[in-house]
């Protein structure tokens, strides 16, 4: 049995493992409130999160909103919820609505933004985010700003060159970033054995001169140990950390995705036994901080959240063609 001593090792409180236990639930919701809505034509295509929750809000968790950076990838719906974007931030730009804080309704789904939380937009290139993050890392050295970039990616994501010159960049410079693999065992459809020698992304930091580990990404609490550390050594000037944390996404990689052929439903049942929002649930419970009453009535607020955001970003005006080149180009002033 897990006592309630043994899980605050980490620092934690109560009230804060179960607002990461809410966020979890949240980013769970949106991801099949969106995967519902698109099969209804209600948006183009979505990368749900589901199965990534204990590996996003573990490491949001760590971060300080608003001070921090996170330089995210298309599945990090529970990441940017946990940093406190609203599922109607979400799902207003899912809609590709006129007020959607991501882009004005102009980029893809799942391309987050946020100016006053420090989310930085990814490119559609895959891991195009990593370089950016190492580049606002160098910024925040030289001007002397408490900032840590935190950038995110997946197991495929992990071999373009743009991460390796990106984690030699900030290796050889010290930069307070910290690089965080989800691995959740594909390249869309291709294994991970077949884009890659290492079974273990984490080893590829040794050759760049700074700590990597691997952690079990469906332990929250063990994301958030290995966040914590990573992101206090990045903040006290100790240079890059890289996390790579062992998960799966247990629905298909998009909604254009057809995942029945390259992985089996035995493969997917035996990962849902391994679902980090039920096994985060049972050591709170083990540790008496999560009765029924409470489970239930968060379960039912964020379903009502949910419902009332969705109803709200659907009501919303549609982006308007005049104003797609908006955020390209400069207005001409007339200065008389």
């Amino acid at each position: 049995m897990v006592t309630e001593e043994a899980i605050n090792t980490h620092g934690l409180t109560n009230e804060k493992m179960l607002e990461m236990y809410r966020r979890m639930l949240l980013g769970r919701a949106v991801g099949e409130r969106q995967r519902l809505l698109q099969r209804m034509g209600k948006g183009s295509i979505t990368y749900s999160c589901e199965g990534h929750e204990g590996a996003q809000v573990g490491v949001a968790a760590a971060m300080t909103p608003g001070k921090d950076w996170l330089f995210p990838y298309y599945r990090d719906t529970a990441f940017v919820l946990a940093l406190g974007m609203s599922p109607g931030d979400v799902l207003s730009s899912f809609f590709a609505r006129g007020n959607d804080v991501n882009s004005g309704g102009k980029n893809m789904p799942n391309h987050f933004s946020s100016v006053p939380l420090r989310i930085v937009s990814e490119g559609a290139p895959v891991a195009t985010q990593v370089p950016h993050a190492v580049g606002c890392g160098l910024a925040a050295k030289l001007r002397g700003l408490d900032e840590v970039a935190v950038t995110t990616f997946g197991d495929g994501g992990s071999s373009p060159g743009d991460v390796h010159e990106s984690m030699n960049f900030a290796a050889i410079h010290k930069l307070p970033v910290v690089f965080v693999c989800q691995f959740n065992n594909f390249a869309i459809s291709v294994p991970s054995k077949r884009q890659m020698a290492v079974e273990n992304v984490a080893v590829r930091a040794a050759g760049y001169g700074f700590p990597g580990v691997t952690v079990d990404g469906n332990d929250i609490l063990a994301v958030y140990a290995a966040a914590k550390e990573a992101v206090d050594r990045a903040r006290s000037g100790e240079g890059p950390s890289l996390i790579e944390a062992k998960t799966y996404r247990l629905v298909p990689h998009s909604t254009d995705d057809d995942d029945k052929r390259y992985r089996t439903a035995e493969e997917i049942d035996g990962w849902k036994e391994k679902d980090p929002i039920p096994r985060f649930a049972a050591t709170l419970r083990d540790a008496g901080v999560l009765t029924d009453e409470i489970d239930e009535d968060m379960r039912t607020q964020v379903q009502k959240d949910l419902d009332e955001a969705t109803d709200w970003a659907e009501k919303q005006p549609q982006a308007q063609p005049e104003e797609a080149m908006g955020p390209v180009f400069v207005k001409e002033q007339n200065n008389g």
